[in-house]
């Protein structure tokens, strides 16, 4: 009886350990089955552009299941994407570390991107090797690791040489994205372009989650020595869209603007990104933007960044309508009298297969200074230099690291009678970066050309 009893007892302890290891497992294969879900959804807005939403989809998945490997991998994606350096590559590894053998092997590509972006380049160089060991020919190719590597020994070869560029400071530099900067009025005024909350309208655009564009003005104030006054209250100029300034001509009088309102229900819209003309009235303001009646220069792509001559008859633009085949290039166009002519396409030796944007020409129209990351650089977009010569022009480049960065360097122009120059450029705070504005003594600069 005893042992009848006995075994009754295990029965019941065994039956009740069963249910709940049962209940345990169950528990646990329906958050694996939730998080599953969730990255397919994170996947879904990632393909939308909205990595911002995509991210917490892939955190809530993370929590959902610690364990799932996929989870981290997005996570590490979208931080990276986001230019979030810091916390794409502690993801990155965290990703290989739950995965080992079965990871995806583009975790490679992005672990050695974040460590090129955080200037750890013996590092990146290590993992760029694995994705050339690990990533079949097609998809190394289109992730570009050749290139990378390249750009990597680049910045390897140049770190003796130190960066120049100093910070227009927390007045201008807010902590969100800010470029174009464009100084006239005999260095009296600055424009800006950035993406703050307070933007007109106060939009956010549906694709990267981010704040419109808006134009904001500054004023130099000769006793503390900074920029102040700063607004972005500048009627007609500032629409609800998205606005941003491009050039100034010498006498202040016109500029040209990129004008993008096609997510608004303004009764007037623009087809995609359009370039516009608008000019300074007599009572201090701008004049409402002009769209540039000129079939091939505004086209449904994008069109923006344009750059003229200090005559007003030479313009240079981006534009991403051969976006099929290669990313964005730069076109140039002629003015004849009060008409534009036909706008072409710049030399192969300048417009790569990557992304040539933000150009700026010198006001006698010699030397063309644009962003590419397409030609060898430190990484990201680095600012190069063109001559135009009797035979065309010259072969582009690099402005070398007294300048470049291993990240992003764009909007660059420059100011001969001042000795200044100016660009925008990704600044790393802590793990995260954006885009900051920032000026060049030129006489401290090693430059490539003449001057």
């Amino acid at each position: 009886m005893k042992h009848v009893i006995s075994l009754l007892f295990f029965w019941l302890f065994a039956t009740s350990a069963l249910y709940s290891q049962v209940s345990d497992s169950t528990t646990t294969l329906l958050n694996r089955s939730a998080a599953l879900k969730m990255i397919d959804q994170g996947k879904v807005l990632v393909n939308e552009g909205k990595v911002r939403d995509a991210l917490i989809v892939f955190r809530e998945a993370s929590v959902k299941d610690p364990f799932q490997w996929k989870a981290s991998y997005w996570i590490a994606y979208s931080h990276n994407q986001l230019f979030n350096f810091g916390y794409a590559n502690q993801y990155a590894k965290e990703t290989i570390k739950k995965a080992g053998t079965a990871v995806d092997n583009e975790i490679y590509d992005i672990l050695a991107t974040s460590f090129h972006q955080l200037n750890q380049l013996d590092s990146a160089l290590y993992y760029y090797t694995i994705c050339k060991e690990k990533l079949n020919k097609v998809r190394y190719s289109q992730l570009r690791i050749d290139q990378k590597i390249a750009n990597c020994e680049f910045a390897k070869n140049a770190k003796t040489t130190e960066n120049k560029r100093v910070s227009f400071g927390s007045n201008i530099n807010s902590g969100a994205d800010e470029y174009a900067p464009i100084i006239t009025d005999n260095d009296k005024v600055m424009y800006f372009t950035a993406r703050r909350a307070n933007s007109t309208g106060g939009m956010i655009n549906a694709g990267d989650q981010d704040y419109l564009e808006d134009v904001y003005k500054a004023v130099w104030n000769n006793e503390t020595k900074q920029w102040d006054s700063i607004t972005n209250i500048l009627p007609r100029l500032n629409t609800t869209g998205h606005d941003a300034l491009n050039w100034i001509s010498p006498d202040g009088l016109t500029a040209v603007v990129t004008w993008n309102n096609a997510m608004t229900e303004d009764k007037k819209q623009t087809k995609s990104s359009d370039i516009c003309e608008v000019e300074y009235t007599k009572k201090s303001s701008w004049t409402a933007p002009r769209i540039i009646a000129n079939k091939s220069i505004n086209t449904s792509f994008f069109e923006g960044s344009a750059t003229l001559t200090a005559d007003g008859n030479t313009m240079y633009f981006v534009s991403d309508r051969k976006g099929e085949k290669k990313s964005t290039d730069i076109y140039v166009v002629e003015k004849r009298g009060k008409t534009w002519g036909e706008a072409v396409a710049l030399p192969d030796s300048i417009n790569s297969v990557g992304r040539e944007t933000t150009p700026f020409i010198s006001g006698d129209g010699r030397y063309l200074f644009f962003s590419s990351d397409g030609h060898t650089g430190m990484g990201g977009l680095d600012i190069f230099v063109c001559e135009r010569t009797e035979k065309g022009w010259s072969k582009p480049v690099n402005l070398g690291p007294s300048v470049n960065t291993v990240n992003d360097e764009t909007h660059f122009s420059i100011n001969f009678s001042s000795k200044k120059a100016y660009c925008a450029g990704v600044e790393l705070i802590g793990l995260k970066s954006n885009y900051n504005c920032f000026s060049f003594d030129l006489t401290t600069l090693q430059l490539p050309f003449k001057w």
